[in-house]
Order: structure tokens, then sequence, then C-alpha cells
């Protein structure tokens, strides 16, 4: 037998439906019209709350859909959203560590999405209807998806009414339907996920009273006596794969001319409660535009929504603007790379939003929070590529060719809006990690340009590039990848080209003892390494 329990909200009160017993889904599908309901669990994952730790990914995986032509024209013009990004970030603002990853009915589930499933301690797979007009079922999808997850919860999300959907209890062990995917519905689905229980308002919250948003003092931080409070505070407001070393914290952190980071302090303890870090950098070679980087914003949990990070965001923003030559702000930091931006449905874009940054991540525009991927890959899932496309030679740089590299990368980067790569290759000069550098060449003419590094070959790009070498020794990196549009060879595929040059940067990681590579800030997002077949 089934029981139902009603949590207050706006709008149908969500109703959770518990038990695996046959007849389920037509049993409950008279009151499943009126809001979110479980219809069927025999695994014990919900709430998620409970199975979750601090750094556990949760996989959201939502179809390929038009937008809902209401919610449509909510949006600004040309802004297309992805209907389920409310799903994303109603489950972020419960679970921090939320990976959205859409899925294409026509495509159905690639590498790409087995690799995110791997990564993941739980899977939240949506489906939006039966198919229709030819397209692939989503539930055979679902079904695919299951055997993948292994031991791995997954818990089906129906936004339809399931009889229309066929038996799907016999199929999977947790089922949520919700009557469609409009925002009101996605975020009551994310509340059932967590278990929370919202209740209705009986007055104002005495400690929201006392302790209102006010305006807070920012002072310079002291790197010597800071250090460990600023460390602890990181390691506080981020899950652990984010933990870099003290020491190389400090040499993050630490950069004279180029850094000014700021901290807000209790005034009674005077312990460290906010922090930000600010840098500024060249945008390209010209070595006359400066962009202002807002690296980080982090609170003390217990002092959040009570105005320090605000403070501490108007103070940066106040800084920047009285530095002769800053041209452009930027929200994260292009190097040295702490973080480049917010991360995927961070719980803070709306916050951010608020503050004017301009975050739409499908936009194709720069400057407008457009989504970029870092990518971990095992030489030994790399795939074998085959004979070599007439014409095409990849090899390590020589030493007479560094000025033409240089050359080729400022005109890249300005033409594609990459923010300080030039630097990172003019660092090299004068130095033997010039031979760092893999180049791709058709005949005499250089079409593909990327940096390796490893933390043991004493590469300056280490110093601006942290997170490959705090995954393991064995990680070496490759970054600021130019594929030019001025080749030779037009009908030699840009896909087959970044193909060969990722298999010679292997090649050239995998002389230094690397047997693993990290490619970090891919701005063409999934997409770009699902053409590869990677």
């Amino acid at each position: 037998m089934m029981s139902s329990s009603n949590f207050s909200r706006e709008g149908p009160s969500p109703k959770i439906m518990n038990g695996n017993a046959a007849g389920s889904v037509s049993d409950a599908d008279t009151r499943a019209r009126t809001g979110t309901t479980v219809i069927h669990q025999s695994q014990p994952c919900l709430p998620l709350s409970k199975l979750l730790k601090d750094g556990d990914i949760v996989l959201l995986l939502t179809p390929g859909v038009a937008p809902d032509a209401a919610n449509a024209r909510n949006e600004p013009p040309g802004h297309i959203t992805d209907p389920f990004e409310p799903l994303g970030k109603a489950l972020a603002r419960h679970h921090p560590w939320i990976r959205h990853v859409p899925y294409l009915p026509r495509n159905g589930i690639t590498g790409t999405h087995v690799v995110h499933i791997r990564l993941a301690t739980a899977v939240v797979f949506v489906i939006s209807g039966p198919p229709r007009h030819g397209q692939p079922s989503q539930v055979a999808m679902a079904e695919i998806t299951r055997t993948i997850c292994d031991h791995r919860p997954q818990i089906i999300v129906a936004c339809c009414d399931l009889r229309e959907l066929g038996r799907l209890d016999a199929l999977f062990p947790t089922i949520i339907q919700i009557p469609n995917y409009s925002p009101p519905e996605l975020e009551a689905a994310a509340d059932l996920l967590f278990g929370e229980v919202k209740k209705p308002s009986t007055g104002p919250n005495v400690q929201n009273l006392i302790l209102s948003p006010k305006s807070w003092l920012c002072e310079v931080w002291n790197r010597e006596h800071d250090l460990p409070a600023v460390y602890d505070l990181w390691c506080q407001c981020f899950p652990k794969h984010f933990h870099p070393s003290r020491f190389l914290f400090q040499t993050l952190l630490c950069r004279d001319g180029y850094a000014m980071h700021y901290v807000v302090r209790e005034p009674e303890t005077s312990e460290v409660v906010g922090f930000c870090a600010i840098y500024t950098s060249y945008a390209n070679s010209d070595n006359e535009q400066l962009i202002g980087s807002i690296a980080a914003v982090i609170v003390r949990p217990s002092y959040r929504q009570r105005g320090v990070g605000l403070s501490l965001h108007n103070h940066a923003l106040r800084q920047l603007s009285k530095i002769r030559g800053v041209s452009r702000l930027q929200l994260g930091s292009a190097f040295p790379r702490l973080l480049y931006g917010l991360p995927v449905d961070s719980p803070w874009e709306d916050w951010f939003r608020r503050r004017s940054w301009p975050i739409h991540p499908q936009s194709s525009e720069p400057g407008t929070g457009q989504e970029a991927c870092d990518w971990f890959l095992r030489f030994g899932d790399w795939p074998a590529t085959g004979p070599m496309p007439p014409g095409l030679v990849f090899r390590p740089c020589e030493f007479n060719e560094f000025d033409m590299v240089l050359n080729i990368v400022s005109r890249e980067s300005k033409q594609k809006n990459n923010l300080g790569w030039y630097d990172q290759y003019a660092k090299l000069a004068d130095t033997m990690n010039v031979r760092d550098i893999v180049l791709g060449l058709e005949g005499e003419t250089i079409v593909a340009i990327a940096l390796t590094y490893t933390r043991n070959n004493g590469s300056p790009a280490v110093d601006d590039l942290p997170w490959a070498g705090t995954i393991a020794d064995d990680v070496g990196g490759v970054t600021c990848i130019c594929i030019t549009d001025e080749r030779p060879n037009m009908a030699i595929p840009r896909s087959t080209i970044m193909i060969r040059l990722l298999d010679s940067c292997i090649r050239t990681l995998a002389s230094y003892g690397m047997r693993n590579m990290f490619i970090d800030a891919v701005k063409w997002g999934d997409q770009g390494f699902q053409e590869l077949g990677t």
C-alpha cells in the first residue's frame, strides 16, 4: 500500500507516495496531476540530502527540447534558455555540486555522458514525454543510462502522465512524476528530491532582524598573518578536489604588482570571515589594455546573507576602477587560474546577475558567461587515431619557430577573445620549455598550437595553472589550444586537426612520465569533444 504526506509550498502541494507494489502507477495517477509525486521507490536514495557528502556530484541529464513559448517570451531577445535550467539551479540551492548535461534524442547517450555518469554519485534523468515525430524513446535512453550507472542511484523525473510512457516501475527503482516542465514544477521536484519541507511563514525571522545585511570594512590582506585563515576559509567554501596545498595556494595569491586581495574581519575577534581575490593582467600582446579579474569572493557560511560578500564585491569594483588601463572586468580569473568563472549551475548565479554581471551561458557573445569546461583524459582510454591525413605533421616547436608561434597566438587570441594566452606562451622565451609547445603543420604552415606542461619539467605555466598537478603527480596539462582559421587545406575538418594535436600532446606528456591529461577551459563545451568521439 502507498501512503501520502503533503508538503506546504506555493501552488499545488507536492505529494510523496512510497511503495513498489504492482499497479502503483495507475493508483497514483489521479492524485499526481495536482503536483509532484514519488510514484515508485525501491532504492533508499531519497532524500538525496542524506546520501550526499560535500563534493559528491549529482549528474542531471535532461532532454534537448524547445523552451515553452510562455517562458521564452520572458527571456531577453536572442537569449534561448534551456527549459530545464530552473531544475539545475533549484538542485544547486540544496547541493552546489550539480552537473547539468543535456542529451539529444537524435544522438543518444554518448561517450561524454558516460564520463559524467562515472564521475557522479547519483544521476537524475529527466524524461519530457513520449517520443514524437519519429524521435527515439527517452525511456530507452534512460535504460541505457541505468546500465551505465551500475551501483549509482538513478532517479527518473517524468514531466508527463506516466501512462504515456508505459510501465516504468519494473525498469527503474525510483520514479518521480511532475505534470510538466514549467519552472514551478521543476523547483518542486528539486525540493522533493532533497526532502525539503517548506513551512509557511508565521512572522518575521528574529535572527534576520538582528543580523540584517550591512556594510563591512574591507581591509587589504596581510599575506604573512592572513594566509592561514584565508586558506582555511577557502577549504570551507570549496569541495576537496579544489583544495591546493597551502604552498601552492600562497604562490597563486602572492603576485606582486598584479594582485590585490581584501578581507573582512569580525570586529570583535578580528577573525577573517570574508575574502576577495583580485588580479590585473594584460589582455593581449599590446601591453596596453588590462583585464581586471574578481577571481573569488568567499564568505564563511555562518556570515552569509549579512552583506559581507556584497561589501567585498563593491570594494573590489571600486579599486579596479581606479587602475589606469583596466578596460575590461572579468568574473573569475584567466591567469593565474583560481577559478575560470562561476561553476555551472552555481547557486550564486542570480546573486551576480543582480549585480549587473551578464551571465548567459548559452550565448555565443564574448563576455556573457559562455560555458567553458575542464577535461580529464586517461591515456589508456584514448582511442586509436588511425593513419595521419596527407600533408599533416605534428611535432615539438623548434627554437627558431618561437617568434612565429607568438605572432600566431597573438593574432588568434585577439580574434577569438582568448584573454591572457599570449603571456602564457611568451613566458617560455629563452627556456628549454619552448619544446613543450606542440605544433601542427600543413606543409610549411603552422595550423595548430598547444602548450603542454607538467610539474616536473620546470614549465612556467605550472605557476598559473595549478589544477592538473593537484589531481595527481602523473597528470600533465594542455592549455591555450589554437587552431587557425587560415589553413591551406580547409577540407581537413577542424576536429581531425584537434584529434591529431591532442594525440601529439599525449605523446609529449607521456615522455615526462605522465599517464593522464588535464585540458582546461575548453570554450566549446561538451559538444566539441562529442564531435571528437572522446
